[in-house]
Formats: C-alpha cells, structure tokens, sequence
C-alpha cells in the first residue's frame, strides 16, 4: 500500500538533503587545505624546506598556542576589529547615503558621480602619502583609509539598487498614492536589499584589507603590525600566525553577512506571502 508522507514532510526530507548535501560540500572545500598542510609537514619533516624559508606545522602551532594563551593574538585582533567596526560604519553610512541620494536625484547623480568615479579610481593605498602629510600617521588616518575602502563598493550597489527597482513597483506605488518618503521606505529600499547587502558585503572585504595594509605601513599595533613585526624579526612562525588569524577573521565576517542577508531575505519572503 502505497503512503503519502504529505507537503511538510516532503519539504523536511528535501531540507535534510540539501543540509547533506551542504555538509559534503563543505568537506570536499576541506580538501585541499588539508593536502597543502599535508605537503607542507611532509616538506618540513624530510629537510626540503630549511626553517628560515617555511618553519615546521608544529612549531607555528606551538607559537599560535603561546600568542593565544598570553592574549597577544587577542589583542592585536581586537585592536585591528576596533579599527574595521568604526571605519566601515562610517564608510558605509556615508556610502547608502549617497547612493540613495544619486539613485532618487538625477541632478545630483549628474553633479556627484563623474567625480566620484574618478575618486574611486585611485586605489585605496594610493591615498597614504596625502593623508599621512594632512592627518598624520596616528588612528585618524586609518579610520579615514578603512572607510574609504567601505565608502566605493557601497555606495556603488546602493545606487544600482535604488535605479534598479522594478517600474511596476512604482506603478503600484502611484496607484496608493504613497508619497515620496512612503514610496522609498515601502517600495524602493526593500527592493534594493539584496544590492544594498552585497555592497556592504564587499565594503567589508574592502575595509578589512585596507586595514592591513594601513596597519603594515603605519601602525605599532594590530595583525598587520604583526606581520611587519614578525618579517623584520625574522618571526615566520609569527607572520604565519598572523596570515590564519587575518583569513580567519575576515571570512568570519563575510559569513555573518551572508547569513544576515539570509535572514533577511526569508523573512521579507514570508512578509510577501
């Protein structure tokens, strides 16, 4: 006799797939990392590589623990998350702001942008020198270089986002009669989430490698520090350290975002239906 499990249950088991089929995915990105740790304790271990040029997994290990059990690897991190967390929201502020200006106002999109396209050209780093003569080389000049980093990929997607709302939308905006401020907090910025999210992502990415490379020019403090620190000491174990902890932590970073948008996807989903 033949059972129908039903709708919901359907749904669980093709959830649970999916979740499988996740979980496998994320093992097989697993692999590689692991052959290139494999090769590079094979290397250290028959002589190939001398210490100088790549020490041995287990003493960068041993080093990791000493850093974490002093609270060194914690406090250059949080110095350098500190940095990230005032940069960027100031960045990314000022970057939705003036995206939604540019995509709501023709006029000030025709003023505005020509230059700011110019602005963006120049890479982050390229503004060191003349920042370092104007604000020194103290936190103003990596606060102001981090929200840079934030402040193009931002605005960018904010303003694509905003000119890229659905003209039905709008038509339905009209036939409410929503006003301008209505129709921009009902209509237009829920339709520009997802563009909106992926600037903020890669203002984040932007922000957190510009923070590095501000922090190995001009910092006595911070993982970039750490790296500058662990090369002139000849530390590779420390500069090692430092590269894990930087990846760690800004893949962490671009993770919660993802899993934000996420959330706020499903839930502007299930508002619509």
């Amino acid at each position: 006799m033949a059972i129908d499990i039903g709708l919901g249950q359907r749904t669980r088991v093709s959830m649970w797939r999916s979740d499988a089929l996740a979980w496998l995915a994320r093992g097989d990105a697993l692999l590689l990392p692991l052959f290139l740790v494999g090769m590079w304790w094979v290397a250290s271990a028959n002589g190939w590589l001398p210490e100088q040029i790549l020490p041995a997994p287990a003493y960068v290990v041993e080093t990791g623990r000493d850093m974490i059990s002093t609270g060194e690897l914690f406090y250059h991190a949080g110095v350098s998350l500190l940095r990230v967390l005032v940069g960027f929201s100031i960045g990314a502020t000022l970057g939705m702001a003036l995206g939604v200006a540019m995509g709501l106002s023709p006029r000030v999109e025709d003023y505005v942008k020509p230059l700011f396209l110019a602005f963006a050209q120049i890479p982050t780093l390229g503004w060191i020198p003349l920042l370092m003569l104007l604000v020194g080389i103290e936190e103003a000049l990596k606060i102001i270089i981090i929200a840079k980093g934030a402040l193009v990929p931002v605005t960018l997607n904010t303003f694509s986002g905003i000119r890229n709302v659905p003209a039905k939308y709008l038509e339905v905006g009209k036939a409410l009669r929503f006003s301008h401020w209505q129709t921009l907090r009902n209509i237009v910025l829920p339709s520009a989430v997802p563009s909106i999210f992926t600037g903020i992502r890669y203002g984040l990415t932007h922000a957190w490698t510009s923070l590095v490379g501000v922090e190995l020019l001009a910092s006595s403090e911070g993982l970039g520090y750490l790296l500058v620190w662990g090369r002139q000491m000849f530390w590779l174990d420390t500069v090692i350290i430092a590269m894990i902890a930087i990846g760690i932590i800004g893949f962490s970073m671009d993770r919660g975002l993802n899993a934000a948008e996420v959330l706020i996807q499903r839930w502007k989903k299930g508002e619509e239906d």
